[in-house]
């Protein structure tokens, strides 16, 4: 994903014509966002995603009447009994004409104790890519099954993309209870299945929850219709996880996007600032802190950081911010900033878990592609397939030669130039990659790199 630029110069006008007021509160914004969860919902067609994010927004009183009144409206219009709560996701015609969701749509809301970003992906296997794109970004991952018809194929594959995506919290949301009479063993039956499955996967926190997305239970508060379970509510869930933890603080990386270079003739004060604006990736920046410049290997020291024209103390991930340094290097868009002594391999030889979006064509042995690695953009072949993966059963086929759309399967790219990266699980910035179609520059494909040489 590409960097926002960062803040203006020190002692100059706050970026984009802000008031100081505003450049204050853009800052407080910055600080406050360790308090923002983001969550994408993942499951089968029909499972209950979009009348579950409405439940929320509703039930949250997260949603303005005449918002309110306008699904009102349309379900009337539609000849349903009651208020469709999936309209207020599904903003698409399209979406609403077939009652499934096909873009991801991204919904805001916030609680006394957290803020939300929700991103609500499509069920349909054809828009697989569409969850990977909203899942890339999320903390937790709420995957719904059907009480009814228990795990499918895209549940599973919707769970395994997750844990591929490095998405640390998962929560088994099973719906529709109100329509299997609230059963506990079926809860448990799915809760068993789908935890016999997740040994599978790569799964750091798992919770299963009962709920009926219809009916509001056990969705904001808990529901009298389940005694039997004695866990918390999806809302009260959400509010409690611990995602402090989830960024990595440890390695400082700050892929630079952009040089900041004010004309002197705009303001005379600052003929001599020179700032590298970026987003940071991992780590902790303060002033004062030494860092290396790649791939120059100089090192220096940070003399400031500047959020929205204001000099702030420190940044963290995902702040937007501008550095600027103690000793003049000649630093561009691409090159990446660290420690001296915990840098990222160098590696134009990748191995990495690929996820092929592409319906005109395969990805084959000897495919030329570009390859967009935070800010650096180079080119690349696959040198190799190493096997496709069946996400139902996890089996390495190790005799595929291609991936189709929506099929994943692990490779080895060479890279025409060298690339700053991690593996995927220890910085999910520095570890993943986008792939790019050199003829059309449409995106084909995403890594996850495992192994950066």
């Amino acid at each position: 994903m590409t960097a926002s630029t960062g803040g203006g110069p020190a002692g100059g006008s706050p970026a984009g014509g802000m008031t100081p007021a505003e450049a204050a509160e853009g800052i407080a914004l910055q600080a406050t966002r360790m308090d923002l969860l983001r969550f994408a919902t993942a499951g089968s067609v029909d499972d209950g995603k979009s009348t579950l994010i409405g439940r929320l927004l509703y039930d949250s009183k997260s949603i303005f009447e005449d918002q309110i009144e306008a699904v009102e409206r349309t379900s009337r219009d539609r000849g349903e009994e009651s208020t469709n709560l999936a309209l207020l996701t599904d903003g698409l015609r399209a979406e609403r004409e077939q009652g499934i969701t096909i873009d991801v749509a991204y919904r805001y809301f916030a609680t006394p104790r957290r803020k939300f970003i929700i991103a609500d992906t499509p069920g349909h296997i054809q828009y697989t890519r569409n969850m990977v794109t909203g899942a890339s970004t999320a903390e937790l991952a709420i995957v719904l099954v059907d009480a009814r018809n228990g795990l499918t194929e895209q549940s599973r594959r919707h769970a395994f993309l997750a844990t591929l995506l490095q998405v640390p919290h998962l929560v088994l949301a099973v719906n529709k209870m109100d329509l299997v009479d609230y059963s506990q063993e079926v809860f448990e039956r799915i809760s068993s299945e789908f935890s016999t499955f997740a040994t599978k996967l790569d799964v750091a926190d798992l919770t299963f929850i009962p709920i009926s997305a219809l009916h509001g239970d056990n969705v904001v508060e808990r529901s009298a219709n389940t005694p039997w379970y004695d866990g918390p509510s999806l809302l009260h869930h959400l509010e409690h996880v611990h995602i402090a933890s989830d960024r990595n603080l440890v390695d400082v990386r700050f892929p630079v996007q952009y040089v900041i270079r004010p004309h002197a003739s705009a303001n005379p004060e600052l003929h001599d600032y020179r700032g590298y604006a970026g987003q940071v990736a991992g780590g902790v920046l303060k002033a004062g802190d030494e860092v290396m410049h790649l791939p120059s290997g100089f090192t220096t020291k940070i003399s400031g950081i500047d959020l929205a024209g204001e000099p702030i103390a420190e940044a963290f991930p995902p702040m937007s911010v501008t550095l600027r340094l103690s000793d003049d290097v000649d630093i561009s868009r691409g090159d990446l900033i660290c420690r001296p002594n915990n840098r990222p391999a160098a590696a134009q030889d990748i191995e990495g878990m690929v996820c092929w979006m592409s319906a005109e064509r395969s990805l084959t042995p000897r495919s030329r592609l570009i390859v967009k690695h935070t800010t650096r953009t180079v080119k690349a072949i696959v040198t190799d397939l190493h096997y496709r993966i069946d996400v139902n059963t996890l089996h390495r086929d190790e005799s595929a030669t291609s991936l189709g759309l929506n099929e994943i399967g692990r490779v080895r790219l060479r890279l025409t130039q060298p690339v700053f990266a991690d593996p995927y699980a220890r910085n999910r910035e520095t570890g993943g990659m986008i792939l790019i179609d050199e003829a059309t520059n449409t995106t084909v494909g995403t890594v996850m790199i495992t192994e950066a040489s």
